[in-house]
């Protein structure tokens, strides 16, 4: 190359300074091997930081839910126990407007003997009048009325001198304002935690992971297990639901585990925990109610309000379970449970069978105090037995012949008149 064509290519493509100086700094901005391994590892850990961000997102939401949902239980128990006592209110307001207003004590006790002699005719049976003081007591013999109802496999009858009674005293202490001072108030259907503290979330996760790869061929067996097994009697489905539980025990949280198995018959399996639960628990309160033993030393107030206490949540257990009859007795035939035991010829007629028991111990613990005590009859407490009989005669459909014997021992006390 010539010195000319030299000079037309430094004229053409001039190469300036400052580009020199630019690749120089360029050079020296380069990050070296250590800084680029750290930017690395800052970029992992912040990538690794938003994936446990959204994992714990997603547990907290369904924690939420599962918060709201149980909340949505608590408000519908409320609403459901303020509704039971305003029904009972109601109930008992009717029974006070059955009859006329009377503040004579001689005119309602008459009424009882004109309605007594009313029956006689259809009924005959022997009757206590006021001035009768017969040192032989001997127990009646149940008279034969047509209205008869059978729990379980036990009979009772309807007793109209249980009802005659009741609004007789009802309507002498109606201008009493504060007639109502003695029954007590109604105790709540439930008390419990719902709401548990939360563990340690990555542990937490890290368990549940660890479930599922060593339990997953368990899991399986268990499904075929719940979807395969059937029933003729809903204790084989108590067996079943305790053995089932105990093989689930050992997952960190149940729930999360089966979750990750689209297989798993949940509706199914929570149909049975269900039935399970509801048979255990009115079994259990109907051997609580059988093994009541009254304690003469415990003071009269404590002992009436333990049997009054049993016969609530009695009454509270059977009215949830007979509302609840109609839609969950066929969702349980759809999965093959037995719900027999939920009709008045299985436990529900026999737990309302074992009110009579309690029946018996409180109109047996009022009589002993109205004779060693002629002072309590100036009381209410000759009114708050006769209402407890009332209130178990209306919820058992009648009495048998041993808690009748026992009420009329108690309507001869109340009739009869007070030692001078």
């Amino acid at each position: 190359m010539d010195k000319k064509d030299k000079d037309h290519t430094s004229k053409s493509h001039p190469i300036p300074l400052a580009a020199y100086s630019m690749k120089e700094e360029g050079i020296k901005m380069l990050p070296n091997h250590d800084d680029d391994s750290d930017l690395m590892r800052m970029v992992k850990e912040f990538q690794g930081s938003l994936v446990r961000i959204d994992l714990l997102e997603k547990e907290n939401q369904e924690l939420k839910q599962e918060v709201a949902r149980l909340r949505g239980q608590v408000t519908h128990l409320k609403a459901h126990d303020n509704e039971r006592k305003s029904m009972l209110w109601k109930k008992l307001q009717s029974s006070y407007d059955c009859g006329n207003t009377d503040g004579s004590n001689l005119k309602a006790l008459e009424n009882v003997k004109l309605n007594e002699k009313g029956q006689e005719a259809k009924n005959p049976s022997p009757k206590t009048s006021i001035q009768e003081s017969s040192p032989v007591i001997k127990p009646p013999p149940p008279p034969p009325l047509p209205s008869k109802t059978t729990l379980g496999k036990r009979s009772v009858r309807r007793a109209p001198e249980v009802v005659e009674l009741y609004r007789a005293l009802t309507r002498r202490e109606s201008h009493m304002e504060n007639r109502m001072s003695q029954k007590g108030k109604l105790s709540p259907a439930f008390s419990r935690n719902m709401i548990g503290e939360i563990e340690n979330r990555s542990k937490y996760l890290s368990a549940i992971k660890s479930d599922i790869e060593r339990h997953k061929e368990h899991i399986q067996f268990l499904i075929s297990k719940v979807e395969t097994t059937t029933y003729t009697d809903i204790s084989e489905v108590e067996t079943f639901v305790k053995w089932l539980d105990e093989e689930l025990s050992s997952l960190v949280d149940e729930r999360a585990v089966l979750k990750n198995f689209p297989k798993w018959p949940e509706r199914k399996a929570d149909a049975l925990r269900e039935a399970a639960f509801k048979y255990r628990g009115l079994r259990n309160l109907e051997s609580e109610i059988l093994s009541f033993k009254d304690n003469p030393k415990e003071h009269l107030t404590q002992a009436l309000q333990r049997i009054q206490s049993l016969q609530d949540r009695l009454e509270e257990s059977v009215s949830s379970t007979e509302r609840m009859k109609e839609g969950t007795g066929k969702r349980y035939r759809d999965f093959q449970i037995p719900c027999e035991w939920m009709l008045d010829t299985g436990l529900i007629g026999q737990l309302k069978y074992s009110s009579l028991r309690l029946a018996q111990e409180y109109m047996k613990r009022i009589t002993k105090e109205l004779e060693s005590n002629e002072s309590a009859r100036e009381g209410n407490l000759m009114l708050q037995g006769v209402r407890f009989a009332y209130t178990v005669h209306q919820f058992a459909s009648g009495f048998d012949g041993e808690t009748l014997f026992v009420f009329n021992e108690l309507k001869k006390i109340i009739t009869s008149e007070p030692r001078t």
